[in-house]
């Protein structure tokens, strides 16, 4: 009887040792990468403005007098000086148009900011002289939740990310997320759109879906040993602990 006792302490011991182990092949990524090169139109990527986004327009000129009429700022210019004055961002209304000085109303959603530089370079041209627009997204931000050491939301001064550098600054995922099964949210068009993302192939190299957009959010999924840990409970580790004293104990009662 005492042997069939530890031969049952012994077997779920192991069960559960076994059931907390991942493979190699659930935590190694882009598993099948092959050498070569990928095409410049796979590459290229430029966000296209969309309602909600905050865009940060800024018109200079040689004549720098001329070109203020066309920037706004939080506080009025003293002398033509914008020296502590911030500019106000243009907010994209639900028709996707922004109200631009002097120009008026401007549907601006769905071109990207080089679309947008390039439109108003051609309609500021009959009032100021060679005009050099920078344009901005004062909103481009990303968040990635989940089994990630750092989660939260992220600001992308640069307005490029991939999806693998947004889960870079967030610590990259623990052992316990989900590597083939990554959501990404995103809205587009007025519609939220959810895709998964395997990110242990390296054919997310292809996505579409690979470059982030702003205000996308990624969320990575528990495995099966993390949700498995929470359904046990915390005290899983004291029971095991205690199922290896008692194996200890019967085993000197036997001998």
């Amino acid at each position: 009887m005492k042997k069939t006792y530890l031969g049952l302490i012994t077997t779920v011991i192991t069960l559960l040792l076994i059931n907390s182990c991942a493979s190699s092949k659930d935590i190694q990524y882009f598993q099948n990468v092959e050498d070569g090169v990928l095409k410049d139109s796979k590459l290229s990527f430029g966000a296209k403005i969309q309602s909600g986004d905050l865009l940060l327009i800024n018109v200079s000129t040689i004549n720098a007098e001329a070109a203020v009429p066309f920037n706004l700022y939080d506080t009025p210019m003293l002398q033509n000086s914008v020296a502590g004055a911030k500019p106000i961002a243009y907010l994209v209304d639900d028709d996707g148009n922004i109200n631009f000085p002097v120009l008026g109303r401007l549907k601006v959603a769905g071109l990207t900011t080089n679309n947008l530089i390039k439109k108003l370079e051609l309609d500021l041209v009959e009032y100021i002289t060679k005009p050099t627009i920078n344009i901005r997204f004062a909103n481009f931000r990303v968040s990635v939740l989940g089994e990630v050491a750092r989660p939260g939301s992220y600001q992308v001064l640069n307005e490029r990310i991939s999806v693998i550098e947004a889960i870079g600054l967030a610590g990259d995922l623990t052992i316990y997320g989900q590597r083939d099964n990554v959501l990404l949210v995103r809205i587009e068009n007025g519609e939220k759109v959810f895709v998964t993302l395997d990110l242990t192939n390296s054919e997310i190299f292809d996505s579409p879906y690979y470059n982030l957009k702003q205000n996308d959010i990624i969320y990575i999924s528990p495995n099966k040993t993390r949700v498995n840990a929470s359904a046990v409970g915390p005290n899983t580790g004291i029971i095991i602990s205690s199922a290896s004293l008692l194996i200890t104990v019967l085993a000197l009662i036997i001998k």
